[in-house]
This record gives structure tokens, sequence and C-alpha cells, in this order.
């Protein structure tokens, strides 16, 4: 089954100090969604955002905003984000005691809700809230920082994955995030995927690069 590929540049590589235009800039530039990493200090080795930013960052597209919470305990900072903007909330599987529970709380709140999946999560644990989820998301780096080498072996976890949403029969995007480049990208989509997270492919080169970054990204779709 075809299935349209969106790109979900993320603003973890984008420059900070004009980080409102960077987001006006991507928008124009092509990008499907708005891809937010949110990262503790504790369940991944690095300090980003907070949901202020998200609030300064929401009128500056109209594009989904697909906030990555890598935070534990995450229920409590689900709400603030939900309010700042947020339209897809992703948690990971090990973000807190009882994943069904937070997921309930993000559809609660009207969003989107995402299950992520970090390189040593096995596929098998989406099964038990497939049923609840919008979007699952395949860490294809160890979650942190940028610019990381895509690791291979998770392709088969992408396909794996991609059986379990066909069974379904339900409407579950299939993200990936991590190395995506022009070459990962054909591997993730041949494998299932149909969002690609891309942070460093989207944004190297500054605002004149940013159209044909994303248009190099999209030749896996076809």
């Amino acid at each position: 089954m075809s299935r349209p590929v969106r790109i979900a540049p993320s603003i973890l590589s984008a420059d900070f100090a004009r980080l409102g235009e960077e987001v006006r800039d991507i928008t124009q530039a092509g990008a499907d969604f708005i891809h937010v990493d949110v990262m503790d200090g504790h369940f991944v080795p690095n300090l980003t955002v907070g949901p202020a930013v998200v609030k300064a960052l929401r009128p500056h597209s109209r594009l989904p905003f697909d906030v990555h919470l890598m935070i534990a305990p995450v229920d409590s900072f689900i709400p603030a984000f939900a309010a700042a903007g947020a339209d897809i909330i992703t948690v990971h599987a090990e973000a807190g005691p009882h994943l069904h529970r937070s997921l309930q709380l993000i559809k609660s709140l009207g969003k989107k809700a995402g299950v992520s999946l970090n390189p040593g999560t096995p596929a098998e644990v989406v099964d038990s809230v497939i049923g609840d989820v919008d979007l699952i998301l395949v860490m294809s780096v160890n979650p942190g920082f940028a610019g990381q080498r895509f690791i291979a072996s998770t392709l088969a976890k992408i396909s794996a994955i991609r059986a379990r949403i066909d069974a379904s029969g339900r409407a579950i995007d299939l993200e990936v995030d991590g190395g995506i480049t022009p070459e990962t990208a054909a591997r993730v989509v041949a494998a299932g995927a149909d969002v690609l997270v891309a942070g460093t492919a989207s944004f190297v080169g500054g605002r004149a690069a940013y159209p044909a970054n994303i248009r190099a990204l999209r030749p896996a779709a076809s």
C-alpha cells in the first residue's frame, strides 16, 4: 500500500538564536510537521526546551507540532505541553509506570498520542497499546543528541511494527528519528516508515538550503 511520506524537521538542529524565524523558514521550505525534542537531562543525557518555548513558537507555523517528550516521569508535564500548542504528544514506553494511562491523558486533552521505542526497546511493547496510539516513533539512534549515526538494526523493528499497524487496520503513523539522510530515508521508507524526523539533514546549509534539503529527503516517498 502506498503511503504519503511526511518530513518532520527537528528544531534541535535549528539556530536557537533565531528559533521563531527558523520555524517559519522550514515551514515555507515544505516541511509537513515541526518536530520538537524535549529532553530533561534525566531520561536522556541532554536538556532542551519546555512548554514556554513551544508556546512562543506556536504563532510561527500552522503545521502540526509533533512534540517528543524524552522526560520521566512524564505525566505531570503532558497538560502543559498540550496547552502550549502541541498537536501530537509522544511519550516513551519507559517514561512512566502506566503507559496506557499516559496515552489516555494525552487523548483526553484532545491531542494525538504517540509512543516511542528506543533502539533497545522491543517491537512487542506496542502490542498492548496499538488500539490507543495515533503514532509510533522508532528511535534509530539512542535519544539525546542530534547528528548521530543511524543504527541499521532498527530496520527490522520498523518492518515488524509496520506489520502490526497494517494488521490493526488503524491509521497509525510510523515515524523514525535518528540519522535520517537522503540515503537512510529510502531504507526506512522501504521498511515501512511514513514520517521522517530529520534534524541535521533539514537545517544544514542555512535557510537558502532548506527547500533543497527537504526535497532531497522526498525521493524515498516515490
